[in-house]
């Protein structure tokens, strides 16, 4: 089993202990389009305790990446997810937290192929 697969792996484990039902091909386009951050402890997960940290999610992945104008609607997915994945949950791994900002604000097609 490669690296990646290993840590696909977790990354399904985790979304079952949270409950979250996925689309398989979705959320490893999602993972993969990461990179090796997915790989770094600090880089892999998400602090949604720190306020920079998700000034960057919104700026980096959600505006640059996905190319979403700055809306407030950003900041409430983001609360939104923050609280799906749990205050106590220290594994906000950065891919099922992009993952679930994907699907909650309809961005699929960016993804497709």
């Amino acid at each position: 089993m490669s690296k990646f697969d290993e840590t696909l792996a977790q990354y399904h484990a985790e979304m079952k202990k949270l409950g979250i039902k996925y689309d398989e091909a979705l959320f490893h386009a999602v993972t993969k389009g990461l990179g090796p951050s997915i790989y770094l402890a600090d880089a892999s997960k998400v602090s949604c305790s720190d306020s920079a940290e998700l000034d960057r999610v919104k700026n980096n992945f959600l505006i640059k990446k996905l190319g979403m104008k700055d809306a407030p609607a950003l900041d409430d997915a983001i609360k939104g997810v923050c609280e799906k994945m749990g205050s106590a949950n220290r594994n906000k791994f950065r891919a099922i937290f992009y993952y679930l900002l994907v699907e909650k604000l309809s961005k699929q097609s960016f993804y497709a192929k």
